[in-house]
């Protein structure tokens, strides 16, 4: 057996320090649903909601466009939280034991929360053990002047709001026990309290539950026990049926039972009733049960958990009885709480519930309980983002109102339900003014759905969801006869909520999205090699699907797929919604995952790229225009693909031991500490700031044949004369092939053919991947789509120098700006030093170079290349440009063979 050890960098105190200042965001607002939350509560007064997250968050929710947070000190779990009533003040209780109380203040006509106070509860003398006062359960009185804590060690102390100051008439279970018959001490405890219930008729009394299954009836006036009730089953909650005149527990054993309260019988020893819904075989424990009576005569009985422990003790389920009527609502994660929106007026004879809230672990789901069927109704905010895992996502700002329309339209027609007046938890008020621009954020995802929403506003609303599992021959059908199968059994299942961590093919997964908001254009790009092109329309269609295979190998020899096989498109006639629908189905050979793609609407043309190559294609036409390979004969794991799991052991330990002696040999290249040079490079370290040694990447690295980016542009490609369409491609390994496109007119789209011609390859020297390819004008703006501005462009290679995500990974940034007066700003972050730079010299140096005729003449062109060594250099492209003449010449001798000389190499 061999070992082997790998020495790792320690932190240097230095470089985190300046981490904070090299990566400092700022959070403007939050979208999706909380991280890991935790507690739940509701305020029926005020009709808001907050939610507590494991990270010591506090969040409260209104009506749309309602939001406020707060965040504890100290970044321990909210295990309960709870609202005094009416008063928009809220009660936390952290994993650590403390108690806090918060506050919404207004400041500058907004709302705010604030915590004011906190507590934590001293340990009881003579006991030394923390866990004897540890509070388990809190209880606020309707009248929000006293708050109950339920303990561990049994005991229920009681603190003055909202002071938080603890009173001197603590309940302990030596007290309780004399009360207790002989027969049911047993020389046992009573364990912890598990819930405490105030009298809904009589607010001096409270139900103690404890964990060995006795409750009492305690006044808190006469501290006398009022009623006991001598339950055998281990306790899990207690809720009062309104009148008061009983009360239900639920059990460990996936029971619950109706108990009586009679002043004549203090000593209880049976329930009226005791029932195990999913018995006689062991179930597991119902955590909590809500007692709801209502004007039709029958209770409505609601309860988390009590599945068959053997066959469905896996199912996160939350069961509704009625009658007759029986649900098992069926989730796809944990239940954390739940509660109902029924009516609190004392003068009232019924609850008579109007909605569901239950917070699960990833979404919030809303049940309708005054309509047939318990309907669910859609969330206009908390929609989990991650319904499906999310791949990738797109940002579109200033939409124009015509497509917003027609993505209102298809989104309601796909679900006529949505309508979010009905909304329950609708307090407070949004004072923020109207977007005057709509923003749309597309997210892709796991399971091949793209999904649109509205981010013009604080609350990310869902809107539309477009699905391609339809296009393909998958799984799904199957998997669905299974379930309504399954749902036909006993228990009665119903699947509720969206949220489905679960792909039918992973090779469904969303990679690429490029949409364009003027024609309503969309580009999907999947896992598979499948590029869809989609078009928005407001009718419903049935045809077939236009299937356009491309191969990127272009049969090169000594290449062979050892990946994942392609999705099978559906045979037969499909029918497509109003919404999104597919033009064409564009398969690339072999099935790799795409890894950039982009669209050009006017010219009918996509482009997409894979590990293999790139490709273009007329959607027109349905017709390949270009098919390039872009593969090095080192490039084995782009054979492999993304869902293989075959690597060379031998070849991954000679690349770690290859990095190791590097990073020794570099170790050992240091300069002598007590050396004058040493000296005079330590002195210039504190004047300018250390750069990162840029090494050029070996030619032979695996996936270098990736495409990274890819760009549409009209520029001057040809000559510096005449402009016309272009396409751009970057790699993994620095390379940019640029061709120039032959794009007919629109009125003979139908009759010729797009052809694409070699400009220019370049290869950048550093082999740095290159991510993102802009064709700018002089003044430093896109050109827009449809309004193409041909008076002068230039070209930017964004270069990334780690193999990581640019945004997190490369060690300098830097952002250069021209604006009209052709000032220039240079703002730098090294990793050892973040500055801004603004001085004069560097000023006039960078006017002399950007005032040279090369940006002044309407027939130029420039590239501006800015590196992570702080070199900005302007070239003319026109002194790289080569002739049609020697373009086609290059095209038509164009080999297969490796180590083909390069067209331009930048350093």
């Amino acid at each position: 057996m061999m070992k082997f050890r790998f020495r790792r960098q320690g932190n240097d105190p230095h470089r985190e320090k300046i981490k904070q200042d090299l990566f400092a965001f700022n959070k403007t607002v939050e979208h999706g649903f909380p991280n890991q939350p935790s507690a739940l509560a509701y305020d029926p007064k005020l009709q808001l909601m907050a939610i507590g997250t494991k990270s010591g968050a506090i969040k409260i929710y209104g009506a749309p466009g309602v939001e406020m947070t707060g965040l504890h000190k100290d970044t321990a779990a909210v295990t309960q939280i709870h609202f005094l009533y009416g008063q928009g003040r809220i009660l936390s209780l952290l994993d650590d034991n403390t108690i806090h109380l918060w506050e919404i203040v207004q400041r500058e006509n907004r709302s705010h929360l604030v915590e004011v106070h906190s507590f934590s509860l001293p340990g009881r003398p003579g006991i030394e053990s923390t866990s004897a006062t540890r509070v388990t359960v809190m209880l606020l009185k309707l009248s929000c002047d006293l708050l109950a804590l339920g303990t561990e060690g049994g005991g229920v102390h009681f603190l003055e709001l909202p002071t938080l100051t603890l009173l001197n008439k603590s309940l302990f279970q030596d007290e309780i026990m004399q009360s207790v018959p002989e027969e049911y001490r047993c020389g046992k405890s009573l364990g912890p309290v598990e819930s405490l219930q105030e009298h809904p008729q009589d607010s001096d009394k409270i139900l103690i539950g404890y964990s060995r299954g006795l409750v009492v009836l305690w006044d808190l006036n006469s501290r006398h026990v009022d009623n006991l009730f001598l339950g055998k089953q281990q306790l899990e909650s207690l809720v009062w049926e309104r009148s008061g005149n009983s009360f239900v527990s639920s059990h460990s054993d996936g029971g619950y039972m109706v108990w009586a309260v009679s002043s004549s019988n203090p000593c209880t020893h049976d329930p009226i009733s005791s029932t195990v819904p999913y018995g006689p075989f062991p179930c597991k424990a119902v955590n909590k049960i809500l007692w709801r009576t209502t004007e039709s005569g029958s209770p409505l009985v609601l309860f988390s958990g009590g599945m068959p422990r053997a066959s469905y003790g896996d199912r996160h389920c939350l069961t509704i009885l009625q009658d007759s009527s029986h649900v098992t609502l069926d989730f796809t994660s944990r239940v954390i709480d739940f509660f109902t929106i029924h009516c609190t007026d004392k003068d009232k004879e019924f609850d008579d519930p109007s909605a569901l809230v239950v917070l699960l672990e990833e979404e919030l789901v809303v049940i309708d309980l005054q309509m047939v069927g318990w309907p669910t109704v859609p969330a206009p905010y908390l929609a989990p983002l991650h319904s499906s895992a999310i791949t990738c996502s797109c940002h579109i700002s200033n939409v124009p109102p015509k497509l917003w329309e027609r993505v209102i339209s298809a989104g309601q027609q796909q679900c006529p339900l949505q309508n979010y007046e009905n909304w329950p938890i609708c307090g407070g008020k949004n004072l923020a003014p109207d977007s005057k621009q709509k923003e749309l954020l597309l997210t892709g995802h796991e399971d091949g759905t793209v999904r649109f929403w509205d981010a013009s506003g604080v609350s990310l609303k869902p809107l539309y969801k477009l699905s391609t599992a339809n296009i393909f021959q998958t799984d799904c059908d199957h998997n669905d006869s299974l379930t309504q199968a399954g749902e036909e059994e006993w228990p009665p299942f119903r699947k509720v909520g969206c949220f489905d961590p679960y792909s039918d093919d992973p090779r469904l997964a969303i990679q690429k999205i490029s949409v364009c908001k003027y024609s309503g254009k969309l580009v999907v790009a999947g896992t598979a090699g499948q590029v869809i092109v989609l078009v928005l329309s407001d009718e419903k269609s049935d045809h077939m699907i236009d299937v356009a295979t491309v191969d990127l190998l272009q049969d090169r020899e000594g290449f062979t797929w050892k990946g994942h096989d392609r999705l099978p498109p559906r045979s037969g006639s499909v029918v497509f919604a109003p919404g999104f629908q597919l033009v064409v189905l564009v398969q690339c050979m072999p099935p790799a995952a795409v890894t950039a793609v982009t669209l050009h609407a006017e010219w009918n043309l996509i482009a997409f790229g894979t590990s293999h190559g790139f490709g273009l294609f007329d959607y027109h036409r349905r017709s390949p225009v270009l098919a390039r390979c872009t593969l090095h004969p080192n490039d084995s794991l782009a054979m492999e693909g993304p869902l293989s799991r075959v690597k060379s052991l031998k070849k991954s330990l000679r690349q770690s031991f290859r990095r190791i002696r590097k990073s020794r040999v570099s170790g050992k290249k240091r300069a002598v500490v007590n050396s004058p040079t040493s000296k005079v490079q330590e002195h210039d370290a504190e004047v300018a700031p250390v750069q990162r040694r840029i090494e050029p990447r070996s030619a032979d690295d695996s996936l270098s044949g990736v495409v990274r980016c890819l760009c549409f542009a009209d520029t001057f490609l040809r000559d510096g004369t005449h402009h016309g369409p272009t396409v751009w491609a970057g790699t993994n390994s620095g390379s940019v092939y640029a061709y120039a496109l032959d794009v007919p007119s629109q009125e003979k789209f139908s009759e010729q053919s797009v052809e694409a011609l070699l400009g220019k390859e370049i290869q950048l020297m550093h082999r740095a991947p290159v991510v993102s390819i802009a064709v700018l004008d002089g003044r430093g703006n896109p050109p827009f789509l449809f309004q193409i501005n041909a008076a002068l462009l230039n070209f930017i290679f964004v270069k990334e120098y780690w193999k990581k995500s640019i945004m997190v990974s490369m060690k300098y940034s830097a952002v250069f700006n021209i604006d009209n007066d052709k000032k220039c700003f240079l703002s730098r972050k090294s990793a050892y030093e973040s500055k801004s730079v603004e001085t004069e010299g560097l000023l006039d140096e960078m006017r002399s170079a950007l005032s040279s005729p090369v940006l002044d003449s309407p027939n130029s062109s420039a590239d501006v290349t800015l590196d992570t060594t702080g070199e900005l250099t302007v070239e003319d492209v026109k002194d790289f440009l080569m002739t049609v003449d020697e373009a086609e010449n290059n095209y038509r001798n164009m080999t297969e063979e490796d180590g083909r000389p390069p067209g331009i190499l930048i350093n």
